[in-house]
């Protein structure tokens, strides 16, 4: 992983808006899918694809590769765009998402789309497919790291928890989680619709290291996972507080917009709001 300068941050920053502003495109043109989540996480897969991962987009089978598993499936308009905008296919393709026959649906399927290691839909799964991954590569003395994407609700499916106990009990250090804790599901707020707090003790009673982090801070994200790579003696889990929504002010912390798509007006609206963020960024960079 290389180091992190402030001009690479800054690049980082304004990349995930961008990102952020093909999203609501995206969105808009498939007629459904999910808002809140993407715009959220717009900054952690920026900074996975663009500087923490040890990947190939135009070798996507590359063996060295880290592996990346997008637990909550839902929400891969947000890897599909960053995907593109990686190089792993071209970005016309993102005006395909969710229609027939396209390699963009609705959730991530394995053999379908380069850079997609994981067919993913039913939450809970994510885990215990990332375990696997890690388990092999452990004994098959390869040095990949293996990171999985999780939301905070799948963490209301039991299977998590039993996959959480066996990562904890094999020492699997060459695993990293990353819990998307933006506290909304599709019915309301996790804490009332299944409260999960405390969160963190319940990782390290399993024998997990546990870093939180404000999940819109790239830098904070980096050193992160400079952190997880350092620990030897176990998972590293790491949390990361983001806001759903996250740059489009109407949608912002607003559950109802977990599994909708923007309309015409709402995409010119929430790209507006996204520009001036970026125009924000550009200004404390001067």
């Amino acid at each position: 992983m290389d180091v992190l300068h402030d001009a690479k941050v800054q690049y980082l920053e304004e990349l995930a808006n961008h990102i952020r502003e093909t999203l609501i495109e995206t969105l808009l043109e498939a007629g459904s899918g999910h808002s809140a989540g993407p715009l959220g996480m717009a900054d952690i897969f920026t900074a996975l694809y663009f500087h923490i991962l040890n990947h190939k987009p135009k070798q996507p089978k590359w063996k060295e590769r880290d592996r990346l598993v997008l637990s909550n499936g839902h929400i891969c308009p947000v890897q599909y765009v960053t995907l593109a905008y990686a190089g792993y296919f071209p970005k016309e393709e993102l005006r395909t998402l969710r229609k027939m026959h396209s390699r963009l649906q609705g959730h991530p399927h394995r053999g379908s789309l380069p850079g997609v290691e994981t067919t993913s839909g039913p939450l809970g799964s994510g885990l215990s497919q990332a375990i696997g991954m890690a388990l092999a590569a452990r004994m098959n003395r390869e040095k990949h790291r293996v990171y999985c994407l999780m939301s905070d609700a799948e963490h209301q499916e039991g299977n998590t928890w039993e996959a959480a106990m066996f990562a904890g009990k094999e020492r699997l250090s060459n695993l990293t989680a990353i819990i998307d804790r933006n506290n909304i599901q599709i019915d309301g707020f996790t804490e009332e619709v299944m409260p999960l707090e405390p969160l963190r003790a319940k990782y390290e009673a399993f024998n997990w290291h546990v870093v939180e982090v404000d999940g819109h801070n790239i830098r904070a994200i980096v050193d992160a996972v400079h952190e997880a790579v350092a620990i030897y003696e176990r998972p590293t889990v790491i949390i990361a507080h983001t806001i759903p929504g996250k740059g489009v002010r109407f949608m912002e912390n607003d559950y109802t917009w977990h599994g909708k798509p923007p309309g015409k007006e709402e995409a010119k609206a929430a790209v507006r709001d996204i520009r001036t963020l970026n125009d924000r960024i550009m200004s404390e960079h001067e």
